[in-house]
């Protein structure tokens, strides 16, 4: 069946599509067999593609008219490093790995709203489609910048969207403003003295200067920060010791965990406070502390002009009204190394309800193939708004 007036994104195909993209999940900078596909659907449709951008990125480039503006439109591709538990007819066929956020959906919204525009090619002007590898923590977004992509593509605004379970799957939210928080590392490695574990006077001990900074810990958001600007840090992991050896106190602990912010300035009061801290917890105890803070995603902040032109689209795309009053996420999301570079946009498309409490990097989630309308109609309306 050839697509038409009734079936403008082929609906059919691309949800068949969606599902296989779910039955063979692949992580971050492993998306072969994904990126192939996505190239070989970009080419059918006559689309100019780009391989090798953060090594499995691809981009299409579609132009129409002689408009000067030119934008990009980011999907994500990568999966989770996690079993999926729910039985289906597509359930995932890879090991620990499985499309538990919904890039399988995302990545197939973006090709039907690609095919579509290059029959329409209702617009003027230049619009790149990337398909972004390794989104979930592993840099994709940043690899791809480093392999040029600004150079090669220049952009004037560039748009990301994201299913959101909770959300009716024909309606959308925008919002200018944070949408996602900084999502940063921390590593403190507390070394003492170790000794008998019936006589820590003779040591210098690390494990409870440990329990005492992970305590504390918690008074940095609650006491140091101001409380009108939003803030996590946690404690993710402690390693120390060995459960065959009970009566030693060992000579070090690490702790890692996450900070979160959504200014800059809250980003590196966080970074400061945890160093401080651990430092004042290791002279208490009479040991050493070192820390290493790693900066890998910065908040996701919307345009004003951009999230202006997003929501109307949205109104356009949405059956519903789009929401305009949506609460920010303490999650992270690497669009924000494009969207730092140039003025841009991430909006939510709704996923449904979340079946059986499923929400995102929940071992039963699934991407909900009636959004993919929504999305398509969307990229669709943005593109020929943008580039009238």
């Amino acid at each position: 069946m050839q697509p038409g007036d009734n079936d403008p994104f082929e609906l059919e195909a691309m949800t068949a599509l969606r599902r296989d993209l779910h039955a063979h999940p692949e992580l971050g900078f492993e998306e072969v067999r994904t990126s192939d596909i996505v190239a070989g659907q970009l080419e059918e449709a006559g689309i100019e593609v780009h391989r090798g951008f953060g090594k499995t990125g691809v981009v299409g480039t579609l132009r129409a008219g002689d408009g000067p503006r030119r934008i990009a439109l980011r999907a994500d591709m990568d999966a989770l490093a996690m079993p999926e538990l729910a039985e289906r007819d597509y359930k995932s066929g890879t090991p620990n790995t499985m499309h538990a956020c919904g890039h399988d959906g995302h990545t197939v919204m973006l090709l039907a709203a690609a095919r579509h525009l290059a029959r329409t090619r209702d617009f003027s002007g230049t619009v790149h489609f990337v398909f972004q590898p390794a989104e979930e923590g592993r840099g994709g977004a940043k690899a791809m910048i480093d392999d040029g992509f600004f150079e090669r593509f220049a952009v004037d605004a560039v748009y990301g969207l994201h299913n959101m379970p909770g959300l009716a799957t024909d309606e959308m939210a925008v919002v200018a403003g944070p949408q996602l928080a900084s999502s940063d590392s921390w590593h403190v490695t507390f070394r003492g003295v170790g000794t008998h574990g019936a006589k820590p006077h003779l040591g210098r001990d690390a494990v409870t200067a440990a329990g005492q900074f992970v305590v504390a810990l918690h008074t940095i958001v609650a006491r140091r920060v101001d409380p009108l600007q939003p803030a996590v840090v946690s404690a993710c992991a402690i390693e120390a010791g060995d459960f065959r050896a009970l009566n030693v106190i060992p000579d070090e602990v690490r702790i890692g965990g996450t900070a979160r912010a959504y200014s800059a300035e809250v980003r590196d009061q966080l970074e400061a406070e945890i160093d401080g801290l651990a430092r004042g917890v290791a002279a208490t105890f009479g040991i050493e502390a070192d820390y290493r803070f790693e900066r890998r995603i910065p908040p996701v902040i919307n345009d004003a002009d951009a999230t202006r032109r997003a929501l109307a689209a949205a109104e356009k795309a949405s059956a519903r009204p789009v929401v305009t009053d949506f609460p920010p996420s303490t999650a992270g999301d690497d669009f924000a190394e494009f969207a730092s570079r140039v003025p841009g946009a991430y909006v939510w498309l709704g996923n449904g309800p979340a079946v059986d409490g499923a929400l995102h990097h929940n071992s039963r989630y699934d991407f909900n193939d009636d959004a993919i309308a929504t999305g398509a109609r969307f990229w669709t309306a943005l593109v020929e708004k943008e580039l009238r």
